[in-house]
């Protein structure tokens, strides 16, 4: 089984960076990632200040991956085989002008930034050590996973039709993410796995940490998508980021609209309606440059299209 591993890491998703492993469609690989802070925290008196660590300077990213088969228009499909945290402790914090209840980099405010606060949380025994009354069961995902656009770089903080920081719980073992596929090779990069993280991630931070990821490679050829797909055992999902947060939901059940029409014999409206009744909604995260929302539809109604 071929493994990643590196010394220097991406902030950046583009093709013009130079592969660091190359795969053919079918093989299973792991992916060596390091934490979102890149390992600069250790205790808690280091504190995601900018000075200490730029905002362009979080979100490392290991890869690219080259894929020997894919080719633009083709979907990339990826299996999470497992995650395997490396490392006995994650590391939680409040970084200034970063966060769903704070003001941002760029708007300028009357308020004053939030102080930074680093939150060590030792790991034992599958349980997050959150305080000393607190204990979080680990349920690692992969926070930041896509591929490189066709023509640009795009920041590794930044959520789109490539995939990228989604920050999405429900991308993590024995589910399936499918990613449309923008130039040959696809370029696949991933980061930012998190031992835990609640729905729309609200202080910007989860449980960062260090991990293993083993993943299985595969390519539909001639299938073009939009916008991520995920698959688990009870639900279809589409993935939509933009901002404002109604765009991104948008985005998302059009995707998944479109989806139960053309591969499940729906017709468009009565999918529409019936997504009214029965569909879920994730609020991933709500921190990063573009929002994201993933629709949740339930397997069990696929076979009730007429």
């Amino acid at each position: 089984m071929k493994r990643l591993r590196q010394s220097k890491y991406h902030y950046t998703l583009s093709a013009s960076h130079k592969p660091l492993l190359r795969v053919n469609a079918g093989e299973t690989i792991v992916v060596e990632t390091i934490d979102a802070f890149g390992g600069r925290i250790k205790t808690e008196k280091d504190l995601p200040t900018p000075d200490r660590i730029p905002l362009d300077q979080v979100n490392p990213q290991s890869g690219p991956i080259y894929i020997e088969e894919a080719e633009k228009g083709d979907a990339l499909v990826i299996d999470i085989v497992d995650i395997v945290i490396n490392s006995k402790y994650g590391v939680t914090a409040i970084v200034p002008d970063f966060g769903g209840l704070t003001r941002t980099d760029y708007t300028r405010l009357l308020n004053d930034p939030l102080l930074p606060i680093t939150r060590i949380c030792p790991i034992k025994n599958n349980l997050i050590q959150f305080s000393n009354q607190i204990f979080i069961p680990v349920n690692p995902m992969i926070g930041t996973i896509g591929v490189a656009p066709e023509s640009e770089a795009i920041k590794s903080l930044t959520p789109g039709p490539h995939g990228g920081n989604m920050d999405c719980p429900d991308v993590c073992k024995s589910n399936k993410l499918m990613l449309p596929i923008f130039t040959k090779g696809a370029f696949l990069f991933l980061g930012d796995v998190h031992a835990a993280q609640g729905d729309g991630e609200i202080s910007g931070v989860g449980i960062e940490v260090p991990a293993e990821c083993t993943l299985k490679i595969d390519v539909i050829k001639e299938k073009f998508i939009d916008w991520p797909r995920i698959e688990s055992n009870n639900y279809i999902m589409t993935v939509g980021s933009y901002r404002p947060l109604d765009d991104a939901l948008r985005i998302a059940f059009a995707e998944l609209i479109f989806w139960l029409e053309k591969e499940y014999n729906f017709d468009r409206l009565e999918a529409y309606q019936l997504c009214s009744q029965v569909a879920k909604i994730r609020v991933a995260q709500m921190v990063d440059p573009f929002y994201t929302i993933i629709a949740k539809f339930p397997k069990k109604f696929l076979s009730s299209s007429s």
